[in-house]
């Protein structure tokens, strides 16, 4: 297996062209060009929640693969939208699920959510990285890992996002040596503990970002050989997979190598 930080750096070096390979992959543009197609013709949560291909689509973007039979519940989510504090999208723990009304906000604009470019290219966007993160760990977990949390970290502003995101936690657990038994010290005294040895602010600054992962990096890799150390899959709680081709991905890996 290709060690961690050499994959990760393999892609992050042209994301883009890595993008546009995943772009190119059959399924992905069939997928994208029936979004395209589709999606501004959405005009509720009712017509979001019929048609199969819009939703499965979205839901693959937010990486919320593991979530997509529960209906009743992105249901309530998106009619409940995000401007009430008390509404369930700010109240689940998941920021998946905030991230996911903010973007479709039928409760703020109605049967204009789906004109703008968050809905439009912006998801399809958001797509495409999900899906490039998700074949980069179909062969080493650990890269995932990384990339998912180079997107992700600059936009984090508590310690209270990374306890409540998996794959981020486990990025920090893994790159700060915390002990497995954290946890069970309670959430506060968790958020205090790994404040005391992260700034969530470093996390804006690319050198400091870098810096974090590649110790991910060299750890997550050291640890491989413990049979105990939880899938990368479990961690993103995803039960499916974008049906990405071995074409695609073998190209991938070709073009990772070819930029060394």
């Amino acid at each position: 297996m290709i060690p961690t930080l050499m994959g990760y750096k393999q892609i992050t070096r042209d994301v883009q062209a890595s993008l546009r390979t995943i772009a190119g992959d059959r399924m992905v543009q069939r997928e994208t060009a029936y979004y395209e197609a589709t999606i501004s013709k959405i005009k509720s949560v009712g017509d979001f929640m019929a048609d199969k291909r819009i939703y499965a689509y979205v839901l693959h973007a937010f990486g919320m693969d593991d979530v997509a039979a529960s209906k009743a519940l992105i249901r309530k989510v998106l009619e409940g939208g995000v401007d009430d504090r008390q509404s369930l999208a700010n109240s689940l723990a998941d920021s998946r699920f905030k991230e996911l009304a903010e973007t479709f906000n039928f409760a703020r604009y109605g049967t204009a959510t789906t004109t703008f470019t968050r809905t439009q290219k912006g998801t399809v966007d958001r797509y495409m990285r999900t899906t490039l993160e998700e074949s980069a760990g179909q062969t080493n977990e650990g890269v995932r890992l990384a990339l998912y949390f180079q997107r992700k970290a600059p936009g984090l502003t508590s310690i209270y996002q990374i306890l409540g995101d998996k794959a981020l936690y486990k990025v920090v657990e893994t790159a700060l040596s915390l002990p497995s038994s954290l946890p069970a010290v309670g959430v506060e005294k968790q958020a205090s503990i790994i404040s005391a040895k992260l700034d969530i602010t470093s996390l804006k600054d690319a050198a400091k970002l870098d810096k974090l992962i590649e110790r991910f990096s060299s750890l997550w890799d050291l640890a491989q050989n413990d049979m105990s150390s939880v899938p990368a899959l479990q961690l993103f709680q995803s039960g499916a997979t974008s049906g990405i081709s071995m074409d695609t991905l073998a190209s991938i890996q070709k073009l990772s190598s070819s930029t060394r």
